[in-house]
């Protein structure tokens, strides 16, 4: 037999055999539910990982793994993305327990108009400091104009929209993966529709989205609705509205109209989404229920001297409790509730109500503002404001178009009273929302939940349980899971998600969180 019939024989030989050997894989999981978060029903088959990456999804997977997980009785899902949360303590609380035992592995920060200002230094710094989840961020409005203007109710300059522009520039150079407003906040509600438009005009050359705090959630709801598809047409920009719910009573029943709005912008060619919490209760600072003009040049000082003039004094106390009624207040003030409370730590968890009580007053409306003055004047207080219908929560739930977000901050055992979101917005829809209320199908709430924030986000790699795609599972019990966080009690984890992988490593295991910093800064690339 010649030389070259040797070596070819030999090559077929060791093919055959290596093609008889069995795979190896850091992690199988075996025996689950798959919901691949692209919208499709379960699928019974196994999961291969080695390293970050999925390598093989199958039935029967035949390999060796340096672990297994038996999976069966159990959903095994992409893990969830948050694409609005506030991940400002991520610095001090590197392993973000509050959002991966959710089951969540990548949160987009930078909501609100809020965040890092220059997020190349600040993302560097979570990169040396390790960190517990992937995240990524947007740039915030807010952020800008107070760099760039300050405390002021007035339009920039030319110069200073250059500088402003030249600012998200860097940033979307820097990986954000768009803008954030917060058009209710300030300094950002003195901002005109223009001055948005040109700078949402940036992020979207920069192929970025746009997420939009509304500059109305209440009375003018449609108003600020409205004004952020302009935004989409005008910038010809992707835009989320994010948390979207309708705040007050006089208003409740109206997402059937801003969902509309949504469709109607779709059906014109608009890219118009929708993000939210499963909440009945927002949850912001106490200055939100005041009027914008009394806090310009400072929300502290400056309305300190304002409020010593009894004219403008009795103008701050109208607005309050205006928005008492209408708004934010629910017209109860025990719809206001406190969580953060600096001034009064005693009164964490516990209202308005129960402070006027406290302090030997008449629970009315009037008494209500006044105490409203004084926790502003001391520095203000972060509320828990119950002032939502379950009938809009549930409609916009629905809606095609919006996917699941916490707008919750990163959270630790007790520090501070926080709302439940923080520590209960994926498990509550997938218990309460899916399976005890039939809100959404299971496949519907973990789409929402994965393939369509990933999506939104342009990210290529993640949301979708798919082969050659990054490792980010969660595993969870569909008969179990659900939040234990409460409005009373919200320092509680939730129940029935035994696993979460980042990465491709164990994060939670067996319901035990592992000290293993597996998250990932992401940035944007130009798609």
């Amino acid at each position: 037999m010649s030389q070259s019939k040797i070596i070819f024989h030999l090559g077929i030989i060791i093919l055959i055999f290596t093609s008889c050997q069995p795979e190896k894989y850091d992690l199988i999981i075996r025996n689950g539910q798959i919901i691949d978060g692209s919208g499709s029903e379960a699928i019974g088959a196994d999961v291969g990982i080695r390293g970050d990456q999925i390598i093989k999804i199958g039935p029967n997977l035949r390999g060796e793994a340096k672990k297994e997980i038996d999976a069966t009785g159990h959903i095994v899902s992409p893990g969830f993305i948050d694409v609005h949360a506030h991940l400002e303590p991520l610095i001090i609380d590197n392993e973000a327990q509050s959002h991966v035992r959710q089951g969540v592995t990548l949160a987009l920060g930078g909501p609100d108009g809020g965040g890092p200002l220059r997020i190349g230094n600040y993302l560097d710094s979570l990169e040396k400091n390790g960190i517990g989840l992937n995240v990524a961020y947007l740039i915030g409005h807010n952020s800008i104009r107070n760099e760039v203007l300050g405390m002021v109710n007035r339009e920039p300059s030319d110069e200073e929209l250059e500088k402003m522009k030249g600012l998200v520039q860097s940033a979307m150079d820097e990986g954000a993966f768009g803008i954030s407003t917060g058009l209710k906040y300030l300094p950002g509600t003195w901002a005109k529709l223009d001055e948005i438009i040109e700078l949402s005009k940036v992020a979207a050359i920069n192929e970025g989205i746009y997420t939009s705090h509304l500059r109305e959630e209440g009375l003018s709801l449609l108003d600020g609705v409205g004004e952020a598809i302009q935004i989409a047409e005008l910038a010809d920009i992707p835009v989320v509205l994010t948390h979207h719910k309708v705040v007050g009573h006089p208003m409740w029943g109206s997402s059937t109209k801003t969902l509309n709005m949504v469709d109607s912008a779709r059906s014109a060619g608009l890219d118009v989404m929708i993000d939210q919490y499963p909440y009945t209760a927002s949850h912001t600072n106490i200055g939100i229920l005041i009027p914008s003009w009394s806090m310009e040049g400072g929300r502290y000082d400056k309305f300190a001297e304002r409020c010593q003039d009894p004219v403008l004094r009795d103008s701050i106390k109208r607005g309050i409790i205006f928005n008492l009624i209408n708004d934010r207040g629910g017209n109860d003030l025990r719809r206001v509730q406190f969580s953060r409370f600096n001034y009064k730590p005693e009164l964490e968890g516990k209202t308005i109500y129960d402070w006027a009580l406290q302090e030997g007053l008449e629970p009315t409306i009037e008494n209500g503002a006044e105490l409203v003055i004084k926790a502003q004047l001391n520095r203000g207080a972060n509320c828990i404001f119950h002032a939502m219908s379950s009938e809009d929560v549930e409609r916009i739930m629905q809606h095609p178009q919006t996917m699941v977000a916490s707008d919750g901050r990163l959270s630790q055992p007790g520090k501070g009273h926080p709302h439940p979101r923080a520590y209960g917005t994926f498990p509550i829809v997938l218990g309460e929302y899916t399976r005890e209320k039939g809100v959404l199908s299971l496949h519907q709430a973990v789409h929402k939940m994965t393939g369509m924030p990933a999506k939104r986000l342009g990210l290529s790699n993640r949301g979708l349980l798919k082969e050659g795609f990054i490792a980010d599972i969660t595993i969870f019990d569909a008969e179990t899971v659900n939040a234990q966080s409460t409005f009373e009690a919200p320092h509680q984890y939730p129940a029935g998600i035994p696993y979460v992988i980042i990465n491709g490593q164990l994060v939670v295991d067996e319901g035990k969180y592992k000290s293993v910093l597996a998250g990932k800064v992401i940035k944007r690339q130009n798609r």
